[in-house]
């Protein structure tokens, strides 16, 4: 018999997903609350931090999908 682990339960993994996005939305709120020392004027816009968070890693994932890829991919055959 295998051994079962933590995350083979999906209602283990609902409860992680839940705890997750409820700690994510309490980030969301508290950083109404904390001052910021910002630098650029841009950095004290609401959530600034979370939205330029999102848009770099969309921005790092299609560039390493559409640019990097085709420069290191290999044809199939490359070993033959």
């Amino acid at each position: 018999m295998e051994k079962t682990h933590i995350f083979d339960k999906p209602e283990n993994v609902k409860k992680l997903l839940r705890i997750f996005f409820s700690l994510l939305v309490v980030l969301l709120v508290v950083e109404f609350f904390v001052h910021k020392h910002a630098f650029f004027p841009w950095e004290e816009w609401p959530e600034f931090y979370a939205f330029f968070g999102f848009v770099a890693c969309v921005v790092l994932v299609l560039v390493s999908k559409y640019i990097l890829r085709p420069l290191v991919k290999r044809s199939e055959d490359y070993y033959d």
